[in-house]
């Protein structure tokens, strides 16, 4: 049985109830980019010397360091899209051979023999082919103007996005043709490219979004009253025994 309007409190949150929802309030028109096709890219590069290769990259290797002892890992992931160029193929130009360039940049720790922390700035340089990607052209031309301008401009409904998660699998601390320590990055890193459009959608609607809660202030407690209302913790391991007897156990005869 579905909920009244009135017992319902329209925000985000979890539908966790199928059929349970009121009927919406409205049926609203909103512009959004609408994702028309997209697909993952999965790579692992190590460092090689000379032109970048489906599995290696020259710019993996850092600049000479002064005694490193421990690589510790990789932070700061950033990604920027340098240029996109889009084909489209013969037989349907809708479809379109999209080349992306684009650069990974991150830090890399490592300790030193001293024991302090030090850090090595990396920047990726990366060119991906998609062979055939969804892209159709937009059929409207779009012109906004600025309210706090009064400039009109031209934007283009067309986007290619990238979407990345990218991690250090490792870092080899090693030596150079002139005998200098540098720091080798295995980088493994997923990457979406997305082609949208910017259109219009109806959706359903509730109304506006409720105003939200108040922030939660940081309230000091006593750091003894704290602890004597938390439980008592194990004194001991759980144990990795296996049961007697088997679940289904046939009885007596």
């Amino acid at each position: 049985m579905s909920i009244t309007r009135n017992e319902f409190i329209a925000r985000p949150g979890v539908v966790n109830k199928q059929g349970h929802l009121p009927d919406p309030a409205e049926l609203v028109c909103v512009e959004i980019p609408k994702v028309f096709d997209q697909c993952l890219i999965k790579r692992c590069l190590v460092y090689g010397c000379g032109p970048d290769t489906v599995d290696t990259d020259e710019e993996l290797r850092s600049d000479p360091l002064n005694d490193p002892r421990i690589f510790t890992g990789c932070r700061n992931f950033q990604l920027k899209l340098i240029s996109v160029e889009k084909i489209p193929l013969k037989k349907n130009p809708s479809y379109k051979k999209v080349i992306v360039c684009f650069q990974i940049s991150f830090y890399a720790d490592y300790i030193d023999c001293n024991g302090e922390t030090k850090c090595e700035f990396y920047e990726i340089n990366r060119t991906e082919v998609i062979s055939k990607l969804y892209c159709p052209d937009s059929l409207a031309q779009i012109s906004a103007t600025s309210v706090a301008t009064g400039k009109s401009s031209d934007l283009d409904s067309e986007i290619i996005k990238l979407e990345l998660v990218a991690e250090c699998l490792d870092g080899n601390l090693c030596k150079n043709d002139c005998d200098e320590s540098v720091l080798d990055i295995t980088l493994g890193f997923h990457l979406i490219v997305k082609c949208e459009l910017i259109v219009q959608l109806l959706i359903p609607a509730y109304g506006y979004c409720p105003i939200p809660c108040e922030c939660e202030e940081d309230i000091e407690v006593d750091p003894c009253e704290k602890f004597d209302r938390s439980p008592v913790p194990k004194f001991f391991p759980d144990q990795k025994l296996k049961p007697l007897f088997d679940d289904e156990c046939e009885d007596d005869e």
